[in-house]
């Protein structure tokens, strides 16, 4: 079964699906920065000190390994269902986080909500990919990326005025009144015009792929290196099962062309290289500078500054530059930036700041403009796929890259600080100087198709 209708949207009522797709956005990217902050008052009336990093990590776990399977779903089921599905299931998960009466409650209500945001992104990046044209479709996400970065900046803020004047279950509630509109939004307005065909979907393949990306999290995220290991021969099986079916759910037809490998290939590079590097840019500020929380956190303002805004001006420029010459442009401002972070790592805060901004810079070009051409050389019958495919390889990697530099800059580094813990970051930016040197060659590969 194709569904192939939502390119067959009025002018008037795309702006209203796209209104509707951006409070789902918000939704989601709000939800990503906000939960940290009440979490302290979350354990004071909850307890369960032990499972603190939970929420966060079964939310990471199940928005991550569930977006390719609603990707690849809404290929063959359609976009819109799916879409009002995923933002159902959100604010259900929503509404039982904010009445969870004990830790294991509220964790597994997370983990019902990061299924439901796994459908967000994927999704609402697959839609305006069918609804507009490729200059038009620049400008709408960077329009997203905009609201991601808004979020990201008001999310920690908006969370510690909840907790102080309020209850910590706000944060939750407060997803209703952005959530219900844009399920309304979506469900009146999104139009969908058929064409069956016979559809057998690859279940094994789809499990096996689910377990194996869930363990890897999992298992990265805990290092739990058995549990690694497993993960990694599950997902071997289960590509090997997806590359023999006739309706694979990852789209392996893609995987075999140039431009879509290396779209995955580089997100992936770039997911390990930045988000790897960043998670540790606080206590870097604190353990080593003896700079306040608030100064850590203030280190990565200028990342979330650099992407929000290059993701529009590349939106503005693409069609002029071209978006394989912005995707080169992109990774060779990340290569630069990296290499500025390993000589200055005991440079001032304010340098480091200032390389951070290039560094969101480089991202916000990169991931752009690699995704736009990625999804122009797709066929619609595998746009969800490809486009989710991509993001989970971006999350994957930050997940890899978190796990990578902690070996690199060592435990005993992180947990007493000083001159151990800016050795050991200098030696994780270098591995990410390496890995996006790598990317950067890559990118050099789309000038002859």
């Amino acid at each position: 079964m194709q569904f192939v209708s939502a390119a067959l949207q009025e002018p008037s009522t795309k702006r209203i699906v796209t209104t509707g797709l951006i409070l789902g956005i918000f939704l989601a990217a709000l939800e990503s920065s906000v939960v940290t902050t009440v979490m302290p008052s979350i354990i004071r009336e909850l307890g369960g000190h032990s499972l603190y990093a939970l929420p966060f990590a079964i939310y990471l776990l199940a928005s991550t390994v569930s977006g390719p399977l609603w990707g690849r779903a809404s290929d063959l089921l359609g976009r819109k269902n799916l879409y009002v599905a995923g933002v159902l299931l959100f604010l259900l998960g929503s509404g039982l986080s904010g009445a969870a009466q004990s830790m294991l409650w509220l964790i597994l209500a997370r983990a019902l909500q990061g299924i439901g945001a796994g459908a967000l992104l994927p999704l609402t990046l697959t839609l305006v990919g069918e609804m507009y044209s490729l200059e038009q479709r620049a400008g709408v996400q960077a329009l997203i990326s905009g609201v991601w970065g808004v979020s990201g900046l008001v999310g920690p803020l908006l969370g510690g005025l909840i907790a102080d004047h309020f209850s910590w279950r706000w944060v939750f509630y407060l997803n209703l009144p952005f959530g219900l509109p844009a399920l309304l939004l979506i469900w009146r307005y999104l139009k969908e015009q058929t064409k069956r065909r016979p559809t057998q979907l690859d279940w094994l393949g789809a499990l096996l792929f689910t377990l194996g990306s869930g363990l890897l999290v999992w298992g990265l995220q805990f290092e739990y290196w058995l549990l690694v290991v497993l993960s990694v021969a599950l997902l071997i099986l289960a590509v090997v099962l997806e590359f023999r079916h006739p309706a694979p759910l990852l789209p392996t037809s893609g995987l075999r062309q140039r431009l879509p490998r290396i779209g995955i290939i580089n997100n992936l590079l770039a997911g390990v290289a930045y988000f790897g590097v960043i998670a540790y840019l606080p206590l870097f500020a604190q353990g080593v500078g003896g700079h306040s929380a608030t100064a850590g956190g203030a280190l990565l303002t200028p990342m979330l500054v650099g992407w929000t805004l290059a993701s529009i001006l590349g939106s503005r420029v693409m069609m002029r530059v071209g978006l394989t010459r912005l995707t080169i442009l992109g990774f060779s401002v990340l290569v630069l930036s990296f290499a500025g972070f390993a000589a200055f790592v005991h440079a001032p805060l304010v340098y480091l700041s200032a390389l951070g901004f290039i560094t969101g810079t480089g991202m916000g070009f990169s991931m752009l403009s690699l995704l736009l051409a990625v999804q122009q050389a797709t066929p619609k019958e595998e746009l969800g796929a490809v486009t989710s495919a991509i993001l989970f390889a971006r999350n994957m990697g930050g997940a890899l890259g978190t796990a990578l530099m902690a070996l690199a800059i060592g435990s005993s580094a992180i947990n007493n600080g000083g001159t151990p813990l800016a050795d050991g970051l200098q030696r994780a930016f270098l591995i990410s100087f390496g890995l996006l040197c790598l990317a950067w060659l890559l990118s050099l590969r789309l000038r002859n198709p």
